[in-house]
């Protein structure tokens, strides 16, 4: 069980009432996919994704990032509850997708360098704390499958 400081709970409230969902997943995947390219392999069916890009330019990634991004904000609705939260996701991505859960991970680092830059100087270390905590949270969710 993961303990929220009354300040971790209204950052992260905070900055995904600020965020442009609709970009920041689709520029966290998109940078998910250029930068480790090894995690097209799941994206098969999503058409050019042969350089940076297709993958910008690719309606099927924005698409994927708006639904992660929507996928954290029921997140940030279930903070004391994101495990159960996220079990059938997790079965997804294990059993059927068959997602390396490290991948989960480099998604996560992807976000919160999206967020960062989209939040600007108000993305300070005590906000970078909370978010890389609540991403961790997450992403143990989303492993929980695996282990």
């Amino acid at each position: 069980m993961v303990v929220w400081t009354d300040f971790e709970r209204a950052t992260i409230k905070d900055i995904f009432s600020k965020i442009d969902c609709e970009s920041v997943g689709h520029q966290a995947l998109a940078r998910c996919l250029v930068v480790y390219p090894w995690t097209q392999r799941y994206f098969g069916n999503f058409g050019n994704l042969y350089n940076a890009a297709a993958i910008l330019g690719n309606p099927k990634v924005a698409a994927h990032g708006l639904t992660v991004v929507r996928g954290l904000e029921t997140a940030v609705k279930n903070m004391d509850n994101i495990k159960a939260t996220f079990t059938d996701l997790s079965v997804l991505h294990s059993e059927k997708l068959r997602v390396d859960p490290d991948n989960f991970r480099l998604l996560a680092d992807c976000l919160t360098i999206v967020i960062a830059s989209s939040l600007g100087a108000s993305f300070t270390a005590e906000v970078q704390g909370a978010l890389q905590k609540f991403m961790a949270v997450v992403v143990s969710a989303l492993g929980k499958q695996y282990h």
